[in-house]
């Protein structure tokens, strides 16, 4: 944040207190508005809703109808509301125990998708092509988050919200998911009080990762992705930014949605055409005034999300040809510094506890673009 110009006031978490480094910050900004670009902040502003009326007014015009909380942070009851909506969602069931595994692969299905909620990222989820995976993914997952690993999040990841994480830990709840052969999708939306105001639909093109966040996407215009997000912002009666994930079916296109992200995603400064980008929408509804698009569209619908797309992809990769590369140049501090190592890495401590245990790489996964244009119907090229 200090990379970024325009910015009045900045607040730290503190790793020991985070909850109460927030509740404090709120109290003495008084925003009009928040918006939670982190999973972990979500929990914290729910927390903070249960124990604090002063802040419930803030905490609700901000995401909206605290009696939906419980459902936008769990996997299994937003697909059985979306299910109840019409929308359309793969065969997903609850996994009390290893024996529910072993019922899926062999009355079910031979693979799987393993989630549990709290996790962001992908490090919540496991594609498993056999029991074996399975019951090997269930172990990883359900493992406790113990406190020595905690204190490796905050130490060495610089997570300031590790420590709070595992001590309000909810009982792990594992869902098991039906596979859905095609490509990923993904939907980012701005609501108001159950409203939807404008949303930005995408396929995407390649991802760091099987189950990682994408890299290169391709704006699409997809009905059933539209319906979804508003049945569902209207149902919850939601507020603010939300990022829904779908599946398109490879050989229907059907849009599946597999869940939702109850905060931002990374696709809402994105403007094509006459649209407003997401914020400005949300912007303008708070004002009081008709959605207006300021600054110029983007040239091409293919984007390569800066830096993460430099990273991950090689100067052979298919979908990155004749792709916009997003780089923020009017912030040239921010892009400086976005060239750089994550800045957790450039800090000693973490040197020295990667030089022993290297980090995992994952590999780019990349989606061929043809699908994308024969299949989605109202595809602006």
């Amino acid at each position: 944040m200090n990379h970024i110009g325009g910015l009045e006031h900045i607040e730290r978490y503190r790793g020991i207190q985070s909850l109460s480094c927030l509740a404090r910050a709120l109290r003495e900004l008084r925003p009009e508005f928040v918006i939670p670009c982190d999973d972990g902040v979500v929990a914290q502003l729910h927390a903070l809703h249960a124990c604090d009326p002063s802040l419930r007014p803030l905490i609700e015009r901000s995401l909206g109808d605290p009696q939906s909380f419980p459902i936008t942070t769990n996997r299994y009851r937003l697909l059985e509301t979306a299910a109840q909506l019409g929308i359309l969602v793969p065969e997903t069931r609850r996994a009390g125990s290893t024996d529910d595994l072993v019922a899926w692969h062999q009355k079910v299905a031979p693979a799987a998708v393993l989630k549990i909620d709290g996790e962001c990222g992908g490090a919540g989820v496991r594609i498993c092509n056999s029991l074996a995976e399975s019951l090997a993914a269930w172990r990883a997952l359900t493992a406790p988050l113990n406190p020595a690993t905690a204190w490796k999040r905050l130490m060495i990841n610089r997570d300031p919200l590790a420590l709070w994480a595992q001590r309000s830990r909810k009982p792990i709840e594992v869902t098991i998911q039906r596979v859905i052969r095609g490509r990923p999708a993904n939907s980012m939306l701005a609501c108001r009080e159950g409203e939807l105001l404008s949303l930005v639909s995408v396929a995407v093109l390649a991802t760091e990762g099987p189950t990682g966040a994408a890299t290169v996407i391709q704006r699409i215009d997809h009905p059933a992705m539209e319906q979804a997000a508003t049945r569902l912002a209207s149902r919850l009666r939601l507020s603010g930014f939300y990022g829904l994930d779908f599946i398109l079916d490879a050989g229907s296109d059907d849009a599946y949605l597999i869940e939702m992200n109850p905060r931002c995603t990374q696709l809402g400064h994105l403007r094509f055409g006459s649209q407003p980008d997401l914020a400005g929408a949300l912007l303008a509804s708070l004002r009081g005034e008709p959605p207006n698009a300021l600054g110029d569209p983007l040239p091409l619908d293919t984007i390569a999300l800066y830096p993460q797309a430099l990273n991950a992809l090689n100067e052979d990769s298919r979908c990155a040809t004749r792709a916009y590369l997003d780089v923020p140049w009017h912030e040239p501090r921010l892009v400086a510094e976005l060239k750089k190592s994550a800045w957790p890495e450039r800090r000693w401590l973490s040197r020295a506890y990667h030089a022993v245990k290297p980090q995992a790489r994952s590999a780019c996964v990349e989606y061929d673009r043809d699908e994308v244009q024969e299949r989605s119907p109202g595809l602006v090229l």
